[in-house]
């Protein structure tokens, strides 16, 4: 089922996203993690590519597997990096083959140990080339990611808008956001969307803090801001690893609501392959 279709409901949409687990232990923790999530009824799940497209195949793997296991509408993501045209609609094929419907389609991050992107020959330089490859060859659903605090590499607020116009004039029918702490930041985002002529779902993506160091990595490299007064309450009390999941959830809870309150068109929660953080936003927000 095309997912863009689910999103008209009036119930909230709440989503989680996985990565491929590159050993036998991790795919037993990830689908033990699916299994705590599904009773409460996610509009989808999606599982990443990894950085350069490292992990392709266990990807294209899982994706269908859950789908197929569970029953809960996956979605597969899907990188320019390190593939040629040909490459991606193997991809597509296999997943289409496989019985999914959703793609998110990303440029995606370099591999390891390099520092910019760098494209394939024969390949695609934007993640709008890849949404119009995959809109005009294919069936597929096809989303986007959007960034609040725009992209790390764009110039200014506007040039980023601008490209995620032109990935939505390509075929994207719905936007999930990069991770952000305030919802200010998507809600003002999301009205300058609608400002230049972005009419789709727009998805908030959400990451609960429950490890400084990790997250700071993670802002680090996706361009987000941690609130100061957040911050100053996370760095005060680093050596204690529990209370900083606490106030960790406690914010996102605080969140997730101001996001719901104000219309978001739903909530996508960043996992890392973990469920009790994401059980107690959600046994919250009920």
């Amino acid at each position: 089922m095309k997912i863009v279709d689910k999103l008209s409901s009036p119930e909230p949409s709440f989503s989680f996203e996985f990565f491929p687990p590159r050993d036998e232990a991790g795919r037993d923790t990830l689908f033990e993690t699916v299994a705590h999530l599904k009773p409460y009824r996610p509009t989808f799940v999606s599982v990443t590519y990894g950085a350069g497209g490292g992990t392709r195949k266990l990807t294209v793997d899982l994706v269908c597997r859950i789908q197929r296991e569970t029953g809960i509408e996956s979605m597969a993501h899907l990188t320019c990096v390190g593939a040629t045209r040909e490459d991606i609609a193997q991809v597509l094929d296999q997943l289409r083959d496989g019985g999914i419907d959703n793609v998110l389609a990303l440029r995606g991050d370099p591999p390891k140990n390099v520092d910019h992107f760098v494209v394939t020959e024969g390949g695609f330089s934007h993640a709008s080339e890849l949404v119009q490859f995959i809109h005009e060859r294919y069936r597929f659903t096809v989303a986007a990611a959007c960034y609040p605090e725009k992209h790390p590499e764009a110039p200014d607020a506007a040039t980023d808008l601008a490209n995620l116009k032109r990935k939505v004039e390509a075929g994207a029918e719905f936007l999930v956001s990069q991770l952000f702490f305030d919802e200010h930041d998507f809600f003002d985002f999301v009205a300058r969307a609608r400002g230049v002529g972005i009419t789709c779902p727009i998805i908030a993506g959400i990451m609960p803090v429950t490890n400084l160091k990790q997250i700071k990595r993670f802002t680090a490299m996706c361009g987000a801001r941690i609130p100061e007064a957040l911050l100053h309450r996370l760095e005060s009390c680093d050596g204690d690893a529990e209370t900083v999941k606490q106030i960790g959830v406690e914010h996102a809870i605080r969140q997730c609501r101001a996001l719901l309150d104000g219309g978001a068109a739903g909530i996508h929660f960043y996992t890392l392959n973990r469920s009790p953080a994401t059980v107690q936003i959600l046994e919250a927000l009920r």
